[in-house]
């Protein structure tokens, strides 16, 4: 029960949050896109879903169902509350000091480190039991779950800057290594003679459940749903290749249209950081079709003029 309301008092606070700063935006000219709100919106109900009965109320008997809680929690609620955000909404909170100071956290090799740290961490059967046992730890494993995993999310979806070397051909490979981390665990599960979580005796004695036949569908269901979920990366990923590369290649030609150089490597980072539509007003606004006519002594390096990414 005190899950249920914290998680129920959580989400409507994040909501009201995100509501009020959307309209703050809105009235500075910088509208969030509604496809954002949307899936943070989603990303919400995702959470009171899997905190909420029916599935809460099995999972307290049934390994696979709280498997199926966990998987909510960390993977599909998070994914979805990370793709809702954008620079300008997280501004406020990026400009509390210690908020600040975590960015680092979010880069690639941190984030997956961490994320996996706590995952396994969790499914240690004392530290598993121990948040079975009691609703305050079982509260702070959820929040851990949704935490790291949005922290998991960040690389590929968040606003912050990515590092340089962060390319598509890495977000490939970071996508492989999340899945593996998941399917090891789960075939663990699934192929383990050994019950790791006896204490779901009782509850899947009343479902008509074996121990082990419950724990290998729990593994079962994570392999799936991370089977579902990396299918899906792979075709943003690859869409999301297809469509820089084609932005790219128009920005480049946009410039040489406009008089402007701009060289590939700076018009990729820009693509890739999502600020194209930024350097397209940067080029427009200084190309020579624009400015004033260069004096005798600057006419040499009139064409030369790189804009910033």
């Amino acid at each position: 029960m005190l899950l249920q309301f914290a998680g129920i008092s959580l989400a409507c606070l994040a909501f009201a949050g995100y509501w009020t700063r959307m309209k703050v935006l809105e009235e500075q000219g910088r509208p969030v896109p509604r496809s954002r709100f949307a899936s943070f919106t989603a990303g919400l109900v995702v959470l009171l879903v899997a905190l909420s009965p029916p599935l809460d109320s099995i999972a307290d008997d049934v390994f696979a169902a709280h498997m199926a809680q966990h998987l909510l929690i960390g993977d599909l609620a998070a994914l979805l509350l990370v793709i809702g955000l954008t620079g300008p909404m997280m501004q406020p909170i990026l400009r509390l000091h210690w908020v600040d100071r975590l960015r680092p956290l979010a880069n690639p090799i941190p984030a997956l480190a961490l994320c996996a740290l706590n995952f396994y961490a969790w499914h240690i059967p004392f530290m598993y039991q121990a948040a079975y046992d009691n609703e305050l730890v079982h509260a702070l494993q959820h929040v851990s779950f949704l935490f790291f995993g949005s922290l998991m999310w960040m690389p590929l979806f968040g606003p912050l800057p990515k590092p340089a070397w962060f390319s598509n051909f890495a977000k490939l490979g970071y996508i492989v290594a999340v899945r593996l981390l998941g399917t090891l665990l789960g075939n663990v599960f699934v192929w383990s003679g050994t019950v790791f979580y006896g204490f779901y005796g009782a509850g899947e004695a009343k479902h008509g459940l074996g121990a082990l036949t419950d724990q290998s569908v729990a593994g079962a269901v994570m392999m799936i749903e991370q089977s579902i979920l990396t299918i899906c990366l792979f075709g943003w990923l690859f869409m999301r290749a297809a469509a820089e590369g084609e932005e790219k290649q128009e920005l480049i030609e946009f410039a040489a249209a406009h008089g402007v150089e701009l060289d590939d490597r700076r018009a990729g980072r820009a693509v890739s950081a999502g600020r194209g539509d930024e350097l397209r007003r940067r080029i427009e606004a200084r190309s020579p079709e624009l400015e004033p006519a260069p004096t005798r002594g600057a006419a040499a390096t009139a064409g030369s003029v790189r804009p910033e990414s």
